[in-house]
C-alpha cells in the first residue's frame, strides 16, 4: 500500500483558498466549489497527501451546496474530530497523513446508503478521473468507482 504523507511542498503550492480551508480550517462559500456538481467517475484525494478519500459512486446530490458522499473510501484515510466551533457541536473531517481540513459529516444522508452525509469543501480535494487512476496510483480503487 503507498504510503501517504503531509507534504511541505504541496502546502506550498496551494492557492490561498485550498490554503484557508485546509490549513486554518476554512469553509468554502455554498454552491462555489468546483466538484460540487462533478458528475465525472473517478476519486477524490487529499490536496496535501494525495490520500484516497472519496468515490464518484458514494457522491449524492444533497442539496447543501457542497459536494456530499455516503462514505469514506477506506475508514483509515479520515479522522473525526469533536467541533464545537461557531457556537455548534458538529464532527469535523481531516485527512488522516495530511490533516487537512476536509468539512464536517452530519447523520442526515441517505438512509438506504448509511444515513451520513460527508459534507466536503472541493478547495480540499483533487478529482483523479476513472482513466487516470491507475497511471496515478489508484488503480486499486477502480472498483469503487461508478462507471456510467
Amino acid at each position: 500500500m503507498k504510503r501517504y504523507t503531509r507534504n511541505e511542498a504541496a502546502i506550498a503550492a496551494l492557492s490561498p483558498e485550498q490554503h484557508r480551508v485546509t490549513q486554518q480550517n476554512g469553509t468554502e462559500y455554498p454552491g462555489t466549489g468546483e466538484y460540487l456538481h462533478n458528475e465525472r467517475p473517478g476519486i477524490y484525494v487529499d490536496v496535501v497527501s494525495g490520500e484516497p478519500l472519496f468515490a464518484s459512486a458514494d457522491k449524492f446530490e444533497s442539496g447543501c451546496g457542497w459536494p456530499s458522499f455516503t462514505r469514506p473510501i477506506a475508514a483509515a484515510f479520515v479522522s473525526e474530530k469533536r467541533d464545537v466551533s461557531h457556537g455548534m457541536i458538529r464532527t469535523e473531517v481531516r485527512s488522516t497523513h495530511g490533516d487537512s481540513h476536509l468539512g464536517h459529516v452530519f447523520p442526515d444522508g441517505p438512509r438506504d446508503r448509511g444515513g451520513l452525509r460527508y459534507c466536503i469543501n472541493s478547495a480540499s480535494l483533487r478529482f483523479i478521473p476513472v482513466e487516470r487512476m491507475a497511471a496515478e496510483g489508484y488503480g486499486e480503487y477502480i472498483d469503487q468507482v461508478e462507471v456510467k
